[in-house]
Formats: structure tokens, C-alpha cells, sequence
């Protein structure tokens, strides 16, 4: 299976090619990395290649990561953590990465035989905060979304980021608008468009971000107009990462992402089926 890499609109990409041979343009499935193991695209798309998905599978690089790090090092992007846990790091990149998806999103259709029907897009941790904020801005039509130990609500990543800087989070009022505004089972209600919605959430994950991802099923199910298209899975074993520390380079799938990795496959197949 060739593997792609490039830019799309400035952001850095890793895409796999359908494994079988698709008559005509295939459909487009793009992701999001976390920003814990796997946290480069590349390495992303060594942990859930879904190799079995008829689509063209298209890893985009979070800001200051990958192809985007500076200095080829992810030191940069713990100053800023450190600086400010949530205004420099997290709800930045989250906007970054989600404001730079429509340009994109064009681009790949300019460089890869894919079809024109609404995209697919998987995210995970910060990752899935961008897939959330795509979804819920609406700029972009979705066919399926897809949530890896999703990071729900902003407001529960900061304690586990904030010991880079040695000491609690200082909350400010600005700083409670942006949890606020990056709080997906508060926005839940503001959904018009409903496009089938499957969470991953691993048995291990961090407690918050699990009763988070609980919060947001039951949120969106009481708001879908069919409840049964949004689909939560536990997946035992699974701790928050995907892949060994360092997590920059793309390494043997582990045992516990090749079960998330066979999730996502049965599900996209049964989604670009439908």
C-alpha cells in the first residue's frame, strides 16, 4: 500500500490509498492525531490504518506537530503548554486545526481521486475536540463521525496538561469563555445536521474524559432524531495513548489499537455502505 505524504493548503498530510481498487473516485475519510502517542500524522496512520475501509484515508497534521514542529522537536509546543495550558495550547490548536480544514479539505480534492460526497472524519483526543468543532460549526457537510478517547470537554484536559507548568491552572474569565465555547456536551443542542457518530472510549482512559464521553452520548442521543445512529464502545485495555512513547514516528499497530483499528473499519464499512 503506497503511502502518500504532502500538503494540503499548508497543512501536512499522511494518506493510504484504498487497499482494494474503488471504480471511480473514492470516498474520504480524514483524521485528527492526539496530541499524546501517536502525535504526528505519520504516526497516526501506522496506528489505525483501517486498511479494510474502500476509501482514501487522509491523516492531516495538528498544528506544531509532525512536519510542523520546530526544530524538528516538540519542544515548542510544551512552552506554550506551559505558558498557558489552555489559551496558548489547547483551544488554539484546536481552532487552528479545525478554522484550516475547509481550505484543506479542497486541496485534497484537487490532489487525490476522491469523490465529492460529504467527508468522513475520525478524530482523537484533542484530535476529536477538532472533528467536534467541525461538526458543530457546520462548515462542512460530514457523512460519519468517529471519537477515539475524545477530548469532550476542554475543561477536563487542562488538569492533565497542567503539570508542564508545575503549578494549578490560573482560570480566568476569558479563559472559562473558551472552556466554555470548547464544551461539546453543553453544544450538544446546537446540532442541526446528524450524521451517525461512533465513540471509542478505552477502558483505561483518563475518568474524566470517560464520564465526559458518556455525558456526550446520552447528550446527543436525546437530540438525534434517531438516537440509535449515535454508537458508544469500550474498548477493554485501552489506556488514553495509541501507540508507544515517543510517538513521532509511525511503529508496530499495538494490540489495543488494532482493536480500535478493527472498530473503525466495521463501522466506516457499514457507513460508506448505507
Amino acid at each position: 500500500m503506497e503511502t502518500i505524504t504532502g500538503t494540503a493548503a499548508g497543512v501536512p498530510f499522511t494518506a493510504l490509498p484504498p487497499a482494494v481498487a474503488v471504480d471511480g473516485p473514492a470516498p474520504l475519510i480524514v483524521t485528527w492525531h492526539m496530541l499524546d502517542a501517536p502525535r504526528t500524522d505519520a504516526a497516526f496512520a501506522a496506528a489505525l490504518p483501517m486498511t479494510g475501509v474502500p476509501a482514501w484515508r487522509v491523516h492531516l497534521g495538528m498544528p506544531m506537530c509532525g512536519a510542523r514542529m520546530v526544530d524538528g522537536r516538540v519542544d515548542a509546543a510544551i512552552e506554550l503548554a506551559r505558558e498557558d495550558a489552555l489559551m496558548a495550547f489547547l483551544a488554539p490548536f484546536t481552532h487552528q486545526a479545525a478554522d484550516e480544514f475547509p481550505a484543506a479539505l479542497t486541496a485534497l480534492r484537487d490532489q487525490l481521486p476522491v469523490d465529492e460526497e460529504p467527508v468522513s472524519v475520525l478524530g482523537a483526543s484533542l484530535g476529536a475536540a477538532v472533528a467536534l468543532q467541525v461538526l458543530t460549526t457546520q462548515r462542512t457537510p460530514l457523512k460519519a463521525v468517529a471519537l477515539v478517547n475524545p477530548a469532550v470537554r476542554i475543561r477536563s484536559v487542562v488538569p492533565l496538561v497542567e503539570g508542564l507548568a508545575g503549578h494549578a491552572y490560573r482560570w480566568t474569565g476569558q479563559a472559562r469563555e473558551a472552556a466554555d465555547e470548547l464544551d461539546f456536551v453543553a453544544r450538544a443542542a446546537d446540532l442541526t445536521a446528524q450524521p451517525p457518530l461512533l465513540l471509542v472510549s478505552g477502558e483505561r482512559d483518563h475518568p474524566e474524559l470517560r464520564t465526559d464521553a458518556a455525558a456526550l452520548v446520552d447528550a446527543l442521543r436525546e437530540h438525534y432524531a434517531h438516537p440509535d445512529e449515535v454508537e458508544l464502545t469500550t474498548v477493554p485495555g485501552l489506556a488514553h495513548p495509541l501507540a508507544d512513547e515517543p510517538g513521532l514516528e509511525p511503529a508496530p499497530q499495538l494490540p489495543t489499537a488494532g482493536a480500535v483499528d478493527e472498530i473503525l473499519t466495521r463501522w466506516f464499512l457499514r457507513q460508506l455502505t448505507s
